[in-house]
């Protein structure tokens, strides 16, 4: 029995192990510690799944973690809920109203909010890192860098949406003359923002709105792998003209 003991310790520690390389760059919670570190950052986005999860979904979730290592203000955790023996940390998951129905369910807590932002993924190949990532940057003003996106100009954009008549006539000619130091792939990203500029400065800060509902309704559409990709760069670059408060 003692022999048998050991071969099963050793066996769930190996899982244990197992689990924590499985994301990497993920920082497990609990019960004790969960309250403790959240305060801590300004954003941090929590996966409440399975004890040891596994799948697409976790797989993009591991995504995040490589993705935003270099973060200061972004904090990548998951809390392995267990429906058995103990149940460990199953007073979290009943504390932000999730069942093992909604495994993996993605909570953003932010600093100054009681409340966590929930995500929500009408369809499971809608569950990516990208959209995450996306749910993420709108809700927190956290800056995570989306694909077709360049800093940079994210920063301009919003210097851009804050700025009067007059300056944002300056800052348009900052982003063109920025968009000539470019690499020829970041140049046409470059151009995104210049036009998306001069059609705000045309039609209003309404366009900014407009334009996203139109993009989303051609994204819920049939679009060749190209064009879907072309379409969900220009959102996220539009969403650098969009402020936190309006998203």
């Amino acid at each position: 029995m003692r022999a048998l003991w050991i071969v099963i310790t050793t066996f769930g520690c190996v899982l244990i192990a197992a689990n924590a390389e499985s994301c990497k760059g993920c920082v497990p919670l609990d019960s004790f510690s969960f309250d403790k570190v959240i305060p801590k950052f300004k954003a941090v986005v929590v996966k409440f799944d399975v004890a040891f999860p596994y799948g697409d979904k976790h797989d993009e979730f591991r995504k995040i973690a490589a993705d935003t290592k270099d973060s200061q203000d972004l904090l990548v955790a998951e809390v392995g809920v267990k429906d058995f023996g103990n149940k460990d940390n199953s007073d979290l998951a009943q504390k932000y109203d999730i069942n093992k129905d909604d495994y993996p369910a993605i909570r953003l807590f932010v600093q100054g909010r009681s409340e966590p932002y929930k995500f929500v993924a009408e369809k499971d190949e809608d569950f990516t890192a990208d959209n995450i990532k996306r749910f993420i940057r709108s809700h927190s003003g956290v800056y995570l860098g989306l694909p077709g996106c360049v800093e940079q100009l994210d920063r301009l954009a919003k210097e851009y949406q804050s700025a009067n008549e007059s300056e944002r006539k300056k800052i348009l000619e900052r982003a063109k003359i920025f968009e000539d130091t470019l690499s020829e792939e970041q140049r046409t990203a470059a151009k995104v923002y210049v036009k998306l500029m001069e059609r705000i400065m045309e039609r209003g800060d309404v366009f900014v709105q407009t334009e996203q509902t139109r993009l989303e309704g051609l994204l819920k559409g049939k679009l060749s792998n190209d064009k879907k990709r072309v379409m969900e760069e220009r959102r996220n670059i539009l969403q650098s003209f969009t402020s936190r408060d309006e998203l």
